[in-house]
């Protein structure tokens, strides 16, 4: 053993101190700002008898198809494979290659690693071993540190285990850096960093028929083996970049926003950002306080919400610290909530439990049909969408950057963005935007980037083009009964799931909100946690049963994922653009996501009374031991 793997005394297992040190202390910032201009903060007042009639519907789609296969990505490979260094950690810690065998392999130290282990180990399963990737816990933001970068769900919702963490969000909407603090104050306080291999990138998990074991492989040369495989390694961690003609040429500085690279001082320099979704409507605004010339390239704009960030009254405080069970309720509030806006804007009294209703419901002098309901939905989701058009209109001065600015799709369709200095940024005389719709950006050059037959010369270009949604490439390497992967599966049958978490011919695994798993709320944090709860049950149940296998009938999933396209095709009119969310309009129906809200819970709920849909198979030699 080396003094990276050493053997626990009391339990034999062993335990691991493989987290890196940071890399610099440069690495550092802050969320949303808090600002004082009500002027920023409000949307201009719903227009009267605004409806999405023909004409406006025919402006969408022309919106929409101009930009059909305008998106094309490449991997991160060759000489772009340096924008996936991880630049926020020390090199790996030195360590022996593992070939032994544990109970539970989970790919993630996220905060679906985290919770997991929370669950778990509290539920007496604590042979479990983690393999991440990054240096150290935290998944989307560990990564994620550009400046500005914040949740655009609360943080008093969407930050997990704060009571038993007896800790308060500083802001409403906490700082990724703040985020990422807890995650590692999470992995302190519960013991979680014993168990977790650092710089492990997981290349193969592959079945083991004879065994009933999966063989796990890593980039470190370990070949371990495991009863169960959990993957818990978010939807939105593989970076992309556009294909963009030149790119390779560019001789100045450049880095991905999600390995952002604290090490080159932006002061005065002449910037570029590529990308206008979530993470450069939060970084712009900053970048424009310290660069001397900021230009932004712009293919499609972002829908931009307001914001409004507070920071955490002393009144909260001091009514939390003396009220039981407070973030557990409010979470479960917010996940009553069915309209995204709705929540994402997180009413405080609602959520505080001192109003029962955010507003009452519609009462009309018959049921709508299905038609005259999705009706209905598009004429609010568009004016909701002509407010944010006119904020657009008056913040920004220039009439025509007002108007490359102001977004042509239904709300939701493509990720929701919320800042209250995002528009406000593009009236400073140094701050330029540059359209590119609808094709996106056309040539990168040594120099710069080249557009329409202008030369924009950089000293730094900033690749903000975002994450594979789903793409993460764990699911590429899962090989399950036969032979057959399952992305071979999910690329011949369509994706295929039962609850989003089993998949049928790839026994003892489990896929944290993965596809078709949403489980109905908005805020990922309670999906993970529905999830975690599922799959404690699970094992137990196993136990219980004395097993030491479980897969899924295909006959329910095949029922599930059915279900998940016929959910998608009736509301497909209230995401009619081109997004990842639907795989830049390529996805099937069902396919990539699913927040099924009470239906996801009903067919759980179903599965769990009846365990019908499971297979339980192999008597557990331990279980039937200590039965004897």
């Amino acid at each position: 053993m080396s003094a990276a793997v050493r053997i626990d005394p009391e339990t034999g297992l062993k335990i691991f101190n493989t987290r890196a040190a940071k890399a610099s202390e440069k690495i550092t910032g802050k969320g949303y700002s808090v600002l004082t201009d009500q002027k920023l903060k409000d949307l201009p007042e719903m227009p009267a008898g605004a409806t999405f009639n023909a004409e406006e519907q025919a402006k969408y789609r022309a919106f929409k198809e101009a930009r059909r296969g305008a998106a094309d990505y490449i991997a991160m490979e060759g000489e772009f494979k340096k924008y996936l260094d991880d630049v926020y950690s020390e090199p790996p810690i030195p360590r022996e290659a593992l070939t032994d065998e544990c109970e539970i392999v989970v790919v993630g130290a996220g905060f679906g690693g985290l919770l997991l282990w929370h669950k778990l180990s509290e539920a007496g399963f604590t042979d479990v071993r983690f393999c991440e990737k990054g240096g150290d816990v935290g998944g989307t933001w560990y990564w994620n540190r550009y400046p500005g970068i914040a949740c655009d769900v609360e943080s008093y919702s969407y930050l997990p285990l704060l009571e038993e963490m007896g800790y308060i969000p500083s802001m409403k909407f906490a700082s990724g850096f703040e985020i990422l603090e807890y995650c590692q104050k999470m992995a302190q306080k519960f013991g979680f960093y014993d168990h977790c291999l650092f710089h492990t990138t997981v290349e193969a998990t592959t079945w083991d028929e004879v065994s009933g074991c999966w063989i796990v492989e890593t980039d470190r040369g370990d070949k371990m083996r495991a009863r169960f495989v959990i993957l818990a390694n978010g939807i939105l961690t593989t970076p992309k970049l556009a294909r963009i003609a030149g790119m390779e040429k560019f001789q100045g500085e450049s880095f991905h926003t999600s390995r952002w690279d604290y090490n080159i001082d932006l002061h005065g320099k002449t910037v570029g950002i590529i990308g206008t979704g979530a993470t450069a409507v939060q970084a712009v605004p900053e970048l424009a306080k310290i660069v001397g010339q900021l230009y932004v390239f712009q293919r499609t704009p972002s829908s931009i919400d307001v914001r409004d960030q507070r920071a955490t009254t002393e009144e909260e405080r001091a009514t939390w610290a003396n009220e039981p069970g407070w973030a557990r309720a409010r979470r479960a509030r917010f996940a009553e909530i069915s309209a995204g806006r709705t929540a994402i804007q997180a009413n405080d009294d609602y959520l505080a439990g001192k109003i029962r209703d955010i507003k009452k419901p519609r009462k009309h002098d018959r049921e709508l049909t299905p038609e005259e309901l999705t009706k209905k939905q598009l004429d609010a989701n568009f004016r909701i969408m002509e407010q944010i058009r006119a904020r657009v209109a008056a913040i920004v001065k220039d009439p025509k950057t007002a108007a490359a600015l102001k977004p042509y799709y239904p709300y939701g369709c493509k990720r929701p963005t919320f800042h209250d200095e995002y528009l406000p940024t593009f009236n400073l005389p140094h701050v330029h935007l540059v359209d590119t719709a609808p094709r996106g950006v056309s040539e990168i050059n040594e120099r710069g980037v080249v557009h329409d037959g202008v030369e924009y010369p950089l000293d730094v270009l900033i690749y903000a083009t975002g994450f594979q949604w789903m793409g993460t490439s764990t699911f590429n390497m899962v090989t399950g009964r036969g032979g057959h992967s399952l992305k071979e599966k999910w690329e011949t049958e369509g994706t295929r799931t039962f609850l989003g978490l089993h998949s049928h011919g790839f026994p003892n695994l489990f896929i944290v909100t993965g596809p078709q798993g949403g489980g109905g709320s908005f805020n990922f944090t309670d999906a993970i946690d529905a999830h975690g709860d599922y799959l404690v049950w699970m094992l137990q149940t196993m136990r219980e049963r004395g097993v030491r296998i479980v897969d899924v009938r295909k006959e329910q999933e095949e029922a599930y994922a059915e279900h998940c396209r016929i959910v998608d095709i009736a509301t497909a009119p209230l995401r009619d653009c081109i997004s990842y969310y639907n795989g830049e309009g390529t996805a099937a129906p069902g396919s990539l996501a699913y927040y099924g809200g009470g239906q996801w819970h009903k067919y759980r709920i179903a599965a769990q009374s009846t365990l019908a849909p499971y297979v339980f198979e192999g008597e557990d030699p331990i279980v039937s031991a200590a039965a004897e």
